[in-house]
């Protein structure tokens, strides 16, 4: 479904969702205060605008209020993040979600009603660390503190057994959401689906019954 999407800040991090948005078909608009970084995105957006993200007026002049998703990307002024952040929300903005830069940001924005706060750096630190750390891990998505989706490269130790002989739900407290086989992916598996050899494994679970399922069970 086609939708209405406002980006605010057109760094690294803006600009890149920017163009993804309107690469699947959605009507963008892309905001930023500097003239030339704006003029770089008229390929990438439905609408494009220089403007001041922190003047209500101007957000008002530009009808942001009309559009369904915001995206402030203007992590590295707190200030500037904080101040746009509450004037969407006040005109009425049904999702707002914010870049921030830090966890002290993050909170900030979590209690002035962002619907969703993004840390690209930490949240890609925390991937590599898992990538790094095993062999196994595909990708590794932080759900909350305790919980997380993990997906693991399937290993000779499974191949060939299906999941209801593996019994990985009842041994180590992970749930099997998808198992994905090149471009196929099969949600929501049932028991009797056998793993295959270049399978990956996406679970879902408590970091540590994750961490033991990749250490015993894989």
């Amino acid at each position: 479904m086609k939708k209405q999407i406002v980006v605010i800040g057109l760094g690294r991090f803006g600009s890149s969702v920017c163009k993804e948005l309107y690469g699947m078909g959605h009507d963008i608009m892309a905001i930023d205060s500097n003239p030339e970084t704006v003029s770089t995105m008229s390929d990438y957006a439905s609408h494009t605008a220089t403007a001041d993200a922190t003047d209500e007026g101007s957000l008002k002049s530009l009808g942001v209020r009309n559009f369904e998703f915001a995206i402030v990307a203007i992590g590295d002024d707190l200030q500037a993040s904080v101040l746009c952040t509450l004037m969407l929300k006040e005109l009425g903005v049904p999702k707002v979600w914010v870049k921030a830069r830090d966890q002290q940001h993050q909170k900030i924005l979590e209690r002035i009603g962002a619907d969703r706060v993004i840390q690209p750096e930490y949240e890609m630190g925390v991937r590599t660390a898992h990538h790094i750390d095993s062999e196994k891990v595909v990708d590794y998505i932080n759900l909350s503190e305790n919980y997380s989706i993990i997906e693991l490269a399937a290993s000779k130790k499974v191949i060939g057994k299906t999941l209801g002989e593996l019994n990985i739900r009842k041994d180590y407290g992970c749930m099997i959401l998808a198992i994905k086989h090149g471009e196929d992916v099969n949600i929501a598996p049932l028991l009797e689906d056998r793993v295959e050899a270049g399978d990956i494994l996406i679970a879902m679970g408590h970091k540590d019954d994750l961490k033991r399922f990749e250490d015993k069970g894989l």
